[in-house]
């Protein structure tokens, strides 16, 4: 049996044998203890940026947003409450509902 780390880095890998310009990543770090989720963090980095790629990632962690987003688009109830460049959108948000979401990220 393999680790959830293993099996996160099987999938990518199963996912990259075709080639693809765009990837789509769905809570990619989801079930991670933190050192696996970094690790696979910087896998992912490494593979967009030296493979060309273009990802859509979904998640719910902030942080992994900031780390693999260039863009970013929050959602509420199914719709795009506001959209911009990640470090815009986390820095300064102006939706209510974004700025609730950045205001609950705990300060260490």
């Amino acid at each position: 049996a393999f680790s959830g780390g293993m099996r996160q880095r099987l999938q990518i890998a199963r996912n990259l044998v075709t080639g693809p310009r765009l990837v789509f990543m769905d809570e990619p770090t989801g079930g991670l203890d933190v050192s696996v989720q970094a690790r696979l963090l910087d896998l992912l980095r490494g593979l967009v940026t030296n493979l060309g790629l273009a990802a859509i990632v979904v998640t719910h962690d902030l942080a992994v947003a900031r780390l693999l987003s260039q863009r970013m688009m929050v959602m509420k109830d199914g719709r795009v409450v506001e959209s911009g460049l990640t470090d815009r959108v986390l820095d300064d948000p102006r939706a209510p509902y974004t700025q609730l979401l950045v205001s609950s990220i705990l300060q260490v």
